[in-house]
Parts: structure tokens; sequence; C-alpha cells
């Protein structure tokens, strides 16, 4: 199955996962534009790291406190209705920030207001959009499709923030602007996307039913374990939120050098993902996946030590590559050992999981950097993941031994 030929692959439905892919990376690469935007005219406003970190936390909170909603949402309704829904509410939200910014009226507490609604919009639009790719593909088809939207997710991410960095040379204002057009250039997208399954369940809503998600992680030990293991290990060795410090105080960089540190880690992680796709995961995932945390925590060390812009460009690199095949293993394992009616509730609780590990981590090196200042934080960071990789190998030894993808 994962070994079949590339031609053979994604026939089923295709111009319907076709859509979706460029729905994804329209809004991808808008949201990296948006997050290079506010945290260099956050850093000019208040010249403060801890707001900084306060931008992710302010993105966290809604997926926090929305979990078991848009959980159920996911599986209950029309998942193309709500991307859609929240694409168009992003596209209002950076509408929002281009005109306070042109007409000069942004300030700290103005753009803490509009990420929040933005924070609520991904919200519902990533975890609906993690169990939309089912419902596009034939199971055997599925983990080559996760390659195929890894790989776009992060081409995505590479594109995004370069692109924010250059049009942020002729102002903020610009960004936003641009950003709104292609959100409204991804809604349109998603409304042309025809799938098998629009509904997942219909089941009576009640506390079980919204609970189930979080239940049924808490009793499969490698899914667990997975999910966790990541959140931990990203919380503590994800440095981005201290990019627009280490572009313009360390290293001596422009917006367009934080574009491109931005851009780093994407770039290493689509390199990753290509690989894959070629060489899909067969054995050994367990090894495989706390192998690649233990290099993250490596090159988080280097990249906190470094004072020289192509060194951390390149530990950038070489930090999102490792991440990558994490990821693309917990996504396949979250995927194929999840029941069909119950993806949008188990998702929601992975995104959680991934925006706590992304957008939380933000607000803990921001935090750690306003006590400690900033190459101590990402150098406690990346040994934080380090020891975090050898706790999980001793509280989850069956992911750690977890040979394939499939239960055996």
């Amino acid at each position: 199955m994962l070994g079949m030929d590339r031609t053979q692959i994604i026939t089923t439905h295709r111009p319907a996962f076709y859509w979706y892919l460029a729905s994804r990376c329209a809004s991808l690469i808008v949201y990296q534009m948006v997050a290079v935007a506010i945290g260099w005219q956050i850093y000019e406003l208040t010249h403060r790291a801890f707001d900084l970190g306060l931008v992710g936390l302010v993105q966290f909170i809604p997926s926090a406190l929305l979990v078991l909603v848009v959980g159920h949402a996911a599986d209950r309704y029309d998942r193309r209705r709500i991307i859609l829904f929240a694409q168009l509410l992003e596209a209002t939200v950076v509408l929002a920030l281009a005109a306070a910014t042109f007409s000069h009226r942004i300030n700290r507490d103005m753009i803490f207001t509009l990420v929040f609604l933005l924070g609520t919009a991904r919200a519902f639009e990533l975890t609906t959009m993690q169990a939309f790719i089912p419902s596009l593909v034939e199971q055997e088809e599925l983990p080559k499709a996760m390659a195929v939207t890894a790989s776009v997710t992060q081409a995505s991410i590479i594109v995004g923030p370069m692109v924010g960095g250059f049009l942020y040379v002729i102002g903020p204002a610009t960004v936003y602007g641009v950003s709104c057009a292609l959100f409204l250039f991804s809604a349109a997208a998603t409304t042309v996307i025809k799938s098998r399954h629009l509904v997942a369940s219909r089941e009576r809503v009640a506390m079980q039913t919204i609970f189930a998600g979080i239940a049924f992680i808490r009793s499969q030990p490698v899914l667990l374990g997975a999910i966790s293991f990541d959140l931990f290990a990203v919380l503590l060795g994800g440095a981005t939120a201290l990019l627009p410090i280490y572009a313009r105080d360390i290293l001596f960089a422009s917006p367009r050098g934080l574009g491109l540190l931005r851009a780093a880690p994407a770039a290493g992680a689509f390199i990753a993902s290509l690989w894959l796709a070629h060489h899909p995961l067969r054995n050994k995932i367990g090894r495989l996946m706390f192998l690649s945390v233990t290099c993250f925590g490596l090159a988080t060390i280097v990249f906190a030590l470094s004072t020289d812009i192509l060194l951390s460009f390149l530990a950038l690199v070489v930090l999102g590559g490792f991440d990558m095949v994490s990821v693309v293993i917990r996504a396949l394992l979250v995927q194929l050992e999840t029941p069909a009616v119950m993806r949008g509730r188990v998702s929601a609780v992975n995104s959680v999981f991934i925006g706590a590990s992304n957008q939380l981590g933000e607000f803990e090196s921001g935090l750690t950097a306003a006590w400690f200042g900033v190459v101590p934080a990402t150098l406690i960071g990346g040994l934080g993941t380090l020891t975090i990789v050898i706790l999980w190998i001793f509280l989850f030894p069956q992911l750690a031994k977890r040979d394939k993808l499939l239960p055996e």
C-alpha cells in the first residue's frame, strides 16, 4: 500500500482534493504573512519580548476554550461550510488590521483583540480541514495524501514569511491588504470542494458525545503518547516567537531577513516531506519519532548559540526537517487509528495540542526571554526538549516500540 507507484495515487475525487490543497495553501500563506507583520509590528510598538509571547498566548486561548465545540461541530455539520465561514472571518480580521494600520490607529490592545478573533477562526478552520482529508481520498491513498498535503503545507509556510517580509518593506498595511485578498481566494476555492461525506455524524448532542474525542485518545496509549510528545517537545523547544528579536538585535537583519528566518523551518520541513513522499514510512516508527525530536532539540541549541545568520538559517532548516518527520508520524497515527465518525473530535483535541505546542510555546519563549534573556531562554528550550525525549521513552514504551503505522 505505502509503496504504490506515484501515478496510481490520489486518483479518487482528484479535483476535490486539488481544490482542498489550493484552499489550504492560500490560507497558510496568508497566516504566515500576517504572523511576520504582527510580530515585527508589535515589537516596533513595544520593544518587549513578553508581548511577542502574548501574541502566541492570545492565539491559543480560543482553540483551548472551543476544543469541544469545534470538534463536535466538525463531526455534526457540513465541514465545507465551517471552513468557508472561518476563512471569511479571517478575511474580515486582516481587513480590520489593514484599515487600522493605514489610518495610524493601530495599537497593542487592538492587535491582541484582532489576533484573538483570528485565533477563533483558525480553531474552526484547522480542525475541520484535518478531518476533511479522509472524505476526499480512499483509505489506501491516505498516507500519500497526507505526505502531499504536508509538502504543500510546508511550501506555503516557506513562501508566506518571505512574501510577508518583502511586502512589509512597503508597509504592514500592504501585508494585511494582500492577505485579505488571499483569504477570499481561499474561501472561493473551498466553495467548489465536493466530498463523499460532508457530514460525518448526526449523533444526538450529549456530554458523552462531546467528550468522546478526549476519552478515545486517553484509551489509546500510542496515540496519547504521540500527541503529548509533540506538545511538550515543541512547547519547550519552539523559538519562532523570538525571531524578531534574533533578526533585529542579534543577527542585525531587516524585515526581509526575518521573513527568511521564519521560512527556514518550513524549508527544512518541505525537503523532509518530499523525502517522505518518495520513501514512505514503513518500519521502526516509534524509534524514528524519538530520533527526530532529539535532532530537533539539538538544532534548537545550535540556533540559540549562533550569532551568524547563515548558521542560524541552517539550524532552523534542520530543526524544521526533523520536526516534519515527527509531525507526519503523529498525523498518520491520528487518522489511521481514529474511527471516521470521531475524526472531528479527535482532530480538535489534536489541534489544541498543536496550538499549545506552537502558540503556547511562543508565550513560554517570550516569558522565559523576559526572565532570563533571549539566548538563555532558547537554550533552556532546547535542553528541555532533550529531557522530554528521555521522559517519554519511559512513560510511553508502547510508542517507543511501535514498528508499523497500522497496528499489527
